[in-house]
C-alpha cells in the first residue's frame, strides 16, 4: 500500500470516528467561475432574453402611461401648458359626470350579479346529469366578440314586437293578461256631451237619467279600421228604470249623416266600455252590444257617463329598453350574459377543490341545504369569488364596445361611460385630446386600487 493509503487506513480505524474527514475539493466550476442565479442562468443571458418583452412593455404600457400624463395637462391641440385644467373640466362637465356615475353603476352592479349567476350555476351544475351542456351553454358568449354581441342585443331590445325578442315577449305576456283596446285613436265628436278627462277617457258633460237613452258619438276610426261584419247601430230603447244609450261610428260614407243622430248605415262600435262615475268612483259599468247599445242599472241614474282611455290607447308596443331610464341597465344585462359563464367556470374550477367531508358532515349534523351552501361553500370559495369580482371590476372599468354599439343615438349620454367618453373627447367630435387624456389618467387612478389589491392578494396567498 501507499504510505498516504496507510495513514488514511490508520487513522479512520484507530481515531473511532472522533476526528471528521477532510472535505473533498471543489469541483470543477465550483467555487470558481462566473456568478450564477439560482435557476443556474447567468444575468447577461436573462437580461437578453427578457429585452424584447421589456422593449414591449416600455412601448406599449410605460410611454403611453407617461405621455398620456404629460398630454393631459396642455390644452386641445397640445400647443399650451394649461396644468390641471382639463381635469377642472372632466369634473364639471355635466355630460362626464354623468359617464362618471354610470361607470360607479357598472362597477357595483355588473361584477357582483355576474359573480352571484356564476356562484350559482357552478353550484346547480353539481347536480345534475346534464351539469357539463350547461356549462358550455353558458359559456358560449365568452366566445362571441363585444361587437357582435352588441349588435345581437341591439336586435334584442329593438322597440318593434315584430324584430325584439325582448318586446315580443312582453307584448305576448301582456295580451295574454291585458284585452288590447277595442277602437284606438277613437274620439267623441266635436261639440259632443263628452269631454277629455285625466288618462285619456272621456267622461259627459251632464248627469244620465232613466228613460232618456244617452247616445254616446264617435269618430276618428278610419273605415279600414271598423271590425269585419260590424251591424249597422240602432237607437236604444229607453226603459224605465235603468239607463240606456248607444256607441256608434257617427260617420256615413259620402258625409251625408246629421252629427249626434243615428243615420241609416251609420255602424255600431260592438265592445265599448261604458262607466257610470259619482263622486270619482265608478259604480256601475256596461258594454256596448253588437248593435252599439248599452243598458246600466238603476244606479247609474245621476251619475255622468266615462269612456274609459283602455278603449281608444294604442295597441301595445312594449317597453322602451333603449330609452333614456333604462338603457344603462339594459347594457348592462348584455354585459351579464356574456361573463357570467366566464364567473361559472373560475368558480366550478375552486368548488371542485372543496373538501367534500366538510359537507357531508355538516349534513349529518342536521344542517339543510341553504345552510351548507351559505356557511361552508359559500366561505371556502371566497378567495375565488374575489379573484372572479376583482377581475370584473378592472374589465368593467374599460368597457366601451357594448355602450358604443348598443345605445342609440338619442340615449347614448344617458348610457355614457369614461372609455366611450375619452373616445368621444378625444375623436368622436369632441377634438380635444387633453381632457381625453385626463379621463384616460382618470381611469388609470381608477383601476390602480384595484390592481394593488390583486397583487397583494396574490403575494400573501404564494406566501401560505
Amino acid at each position: 500500500m501507499a504510505p498516504a493509503q496507510v495513514a488514511g487506513a490508520t487513522a479512520g480505524a484507530g481515531g473511532g470516528g472522533s476526528a471528521a474527514a477532510a472535505p473533498p475539493p471543489p469541483g470543477p466550476g465550483k467555487g470558481s467561475g462566473p456568478r450564477r442565479s439560482v435557476m443556474g442562468t447567468r444575468p447577461w443571458v436573462a437580461a437578453v432574453f427578457l429585452l424584447p418583452a421589456l422593449v414591449l412593455l416600455g412601448a406599449l404600457v410605460a410611454y403611453p402611461i407617461v405621455y398620456t400624463v404629460k398630454r393631459s395637462l396642455y390644452d386641445a391641440d397640445g400647443s399650451a401648458f394649461i396644468g390641471l385644467k382639463n381635469f377642472g373640466t372632466v369634473f364639471s362637465d355635466h355630460g362626464i359626470l354623468t359617464a362618471v356615475r354610470n361607470n360607479v353603476v357598472w362597477v357595483v352592479v355588473a361584477p357582483a350579479v355576474a359573480t352571484a349567476l356564476g356562484l350559482v350555476f357552478a353550484v346547480l351544475t353539481e347536480r345534475v346529469r346534464w351539469g357539463t351542456a350547461f356549462k358550455l351553454i353558458v359559456f358560449m358568449p365568452m366566445a362571441i366578440s363585444m361587437l357582435a354581441a352588441g349588435i345581437i342585443f341591439r336586435l334584442v331590445y329593438e322597440q318593434d314586437p315584430s324584430q325584439g325578442v325582448a318586446n315580443a315577449v312582453v307584448v305576448a305576456v301582456h295580451d295574454t293578461f291585458t284585452d288590447n283596446a277595442a277602437y284606438p285613436g277613437a274620439r267623441p265628436r266635436p261639440n259632443s256631451d263628452l269631454a277629455p278627462t285625466a288618462g285619456g277617457s272621456f267622461t259627459s258633460k251632464s248627469t244620465a237619467s232613466a228613460g232618456t237613452p244617452a247616445d254616446l258619438p264617435l269618430v276618428g276610426i278610419p273605415q279600414n279600421k271598423v271590425p269585419a261584419g260590424a251591424r249597422d247601430a240602432r237607437p236604444a230603447p229607453p226603459q224605465p228604470g235603468a239607463v240606456t244609450g248607444t256607441v256608434w261610428l257617427d260617420f256615413r260614407p259620402g258625409g251625408t249623416g246629421k252629427p249626434g243622430v243615428i243615420d241609416p248605415g251609420e255602424k255600431a262600435l260592438a265592445g265599448v266600455k261604458v262607466q257610470a262615475v259619482k263622486d270619482g268612483k265608478v259604480i256601475a259599468s256596461a258594454k256596448s252590444g253588437k248593435d252599439g247599445t248599452y243598458k246600466l242599472p238603476a244606479a247609474a241614474v245621476g251619475a255622468r257617463l266615462r269612456l274609459p282611455a283602455s278603449n281608444f290607447s294604442g295597441k301595445y308596443e312594449g317597453i322602451n329598453w333603449l330609452g333614456p331610464s333604462l338603457v344603462t341597465p339594459s347594457i348592462i344585462a348584455s354585459y351579464i350574459w356574456m361573463w357570467a359563464g366566464f364567473a361559472m367556470v373560475l368558480i366550478a374550477a375552486g368548488l371542485a377543490g372543496v373538501p367534500r367531508e366538510l359537507m357531508e358532515q355538516a349534513r349529518v349534523d342536521g344542517a339543510n341545504e341553504w345552510q351548507v351552501f351559505r356557511r361552508i361553500t359559500v366561505p371556502l370559495l371566497a378567495p375565488v369569488l374575489v379573484v372572479v369580482a376583482v377581475t370584473l371590476m378592472i374589465n368593467v372599468l374599460k368597457i366601451f364596445d357594448l355602450v358604443y354599439i348598443i345605445a342609440p343615438g338619442s340615449s347614448q349620454q344617458n348610457a355614457n361611460v369614461l372609455a366611450l367618453q375619452l373616445y368621444l373627447s378625444s375623436f368622436g367630435g369632441g377634438d380635444d385630446q387633453g381632457v381625453g387624456s385626463a379621463i384616460g389618467v382618470i381611469l388609470l387612478l381608477l383601476v390602480l386600487p384595484v390592481m394593488i389589491f390583486n397583487i397583494r392578494r396574490l403575494r400573501r396567498e404564494g406566501r401560505r
